[in-house]
């Protein structure tokens, strides 16, 4: 048996304080994966429980039907597993309405984004959703296929647009440094090519603020399922796990209305960039240095990795020497504290964070995580001797066969450490990646 609304929850579990069947939906939300529904899911459920209304989320799958097949037999609900040393907690959301698959319903997409209900479109497509170019800019080949948040999101622009709706406030919940500002660049840039006529409106009428989403959220494995259906006493397809903790920082610059995450632990704030910038630097570049160090000295899982002795001065460095130093701190962000906050969620044993997961899409990741630290550190004459020892293990990586390369990349990454120039050839001049960083 599947869970469904009419299913009766356990007393232990924790479920949606608010009457489903009588909320429209002001969120589309694309790229519905397991991060969106542990973090901007749980604060938008939890916002409607405190009496916000109106604020249901439809998700968009731009290319797999996975999530939708989880979802919609369980009319949008899920569990979130939350585990730590202490222990565990179940709780179902109830703040996703359904799922769309775009590749298979184009034009419910648009259709959503362009309601006259829809207020907000986040998005979590990872790094690579955003199809740059090497320098950049917007890749206009992908931005016109079939799977581009582009094509939807201009084609309901212009829906709205036509119809006299207001704009929308597009946020981006992506590992990108200034995820706002390179959204609305690569959006704007998007409709000037094809739709010219809606710069001007898009300029006054949408915003994109800037955010920074922390919460450590592995793939669910089918172990995961069967201990949650144990709790809960009927099957949850689309349940995931994740850690305690959890942090939204927002820039509030919105369009129009908007849920009050404020009230139930988000940060509303005028200035994202301190907040993004040591969440990049210090917990993605330590984890994506910890996935392939880790990796290469055979560990599987994230604790597994921070808790070998030759490894931990390594990540630890990382993070309060190399690269705390490079970011210019908001009042009372205290940069050891957080350093000291990552190291024990790391080492968090009740989560079985696979490091193959973090290793994947590297080209994507590793120019904002690690080669801004490295730059910062060389315009002053000085090494960053653990970054460099984590893209010597990024380079073993690809070069070892033992792992498959999940990456946009992974054939000219091959090709490029094939030889003994390596470093040159990922960060030379024509290097790969857009850093010129070749210290041998």
């Amino acid at each position: 048996m599947r869970l469904s609304p009419e299913t009766m929850l356990p007393a232990s579990v924790g479920h949606p304080g608010y009457d489903r069947a009588s909320q429209t939906a002001g969120i589309v939300h694309i790229g519905i994966g397991a991060f969106h529904r542990a973090h901007q899911a749980v604060y938008t459920d939890d916002a409607m429980s405190t009496g916000d209304r109106d604020w249901g989320i439809i998700g968009v799958s731009l290319r797999s039907g996975d999530v939708a097949k989880q979802l919609n037999p369980q009319g949008g609900l899920y569990t979130v597993a939350t585990r730590s040393i202490a222990g565990s907690s179940l709780r179902v959301i109830g703040a996703v309405q359904k799922v769309l698959v775009a590749a298979e319903e184009p034009q419910a997409v648009i259709d959503a984004i362009a309601a006259s209900e829809t207020h907000i479109v986040s998005f979590t497509v990872t790094e690579k959703g955003y199809l740059r170019a090497a320098g950049g800019s917007l890749d206009f080949v992908a931005a016109k296929g079939s799977s581009s948040l582009y094509r939807f999101v201009g084609a309901a622009l212009a829906a709205r647009h036509a119809a006299g709706l207001p704009g929308l406030t597009l946020l981006s919940c992506d590992n990108l440094a200034h995820n706002g500002a390179v959204l609305r660049r690569l959006m704007r840039e998007y409709l000037a090519a094809e739709y010219p006529d809606l710069t001007d409106w898009f300029d006054a009428r949408c915003r994109c603020p800037a955010t920074m989403i922390d919460r450590i959220v592995p793939a669910t494995t089918d172990a995961d399922r069967a201990a949650i259906e144990g709790e809960l006493g009927v099957r949850d397809e689309g349940a995931v796990v994740t850690e305690r903790f959890s942090q939204w920082v927002i820039e509030d610059d919105f369009a129009g209305p908007r849920p009050r995450w404020e009230a139930v632990g988000a940060e509303l704030v005028a200035d994202v960039a301190p907040y993004e910038t040591a969440k990049l630097r210090m917990l993605n570049g330590a984890h994506s240095a910890l996935a392939y160090i880790g990796l290469g000295a055979g560990h599987a899982l994230v604790h597994e990795a921070i808790g070998d002795p030759a490894i931990r001065p390594v990540i630890e460095a990382l993070m309060r020497d190399e690269a705390a130093p490079t970011i210019d701190a908001a009042p009372g962000q205290d940069l050891s504290a957080y350093a000291d906050a990552l190291l024990d969620r790391f080492a968090n044993p009740a989560l079985h964070h696979r490091l193959i997961q973090i290793a994947m899409d590297g080209s994507q990741k590793i120019p904002q995580r690690w080669l801004e630290t490295l730059a910062w550190h060389q315009r002053r004459g000085a090494r960053c001797p653990s970054i460099e020892a984590a893209i010597d293990a990024w380079i073993a990586f690809l070069r070892s066969g033992d792992h498959p390369i999940d990456d946009p990349l992974a054939d000219r990454l091959r090709a490029a450490v094939a030889g003994p120039g390596a470093r040159r050839a990922l960060f030379g001049a024509d290097g790969l990646l857009p850093y010129e960083w070749i210290a041998d």
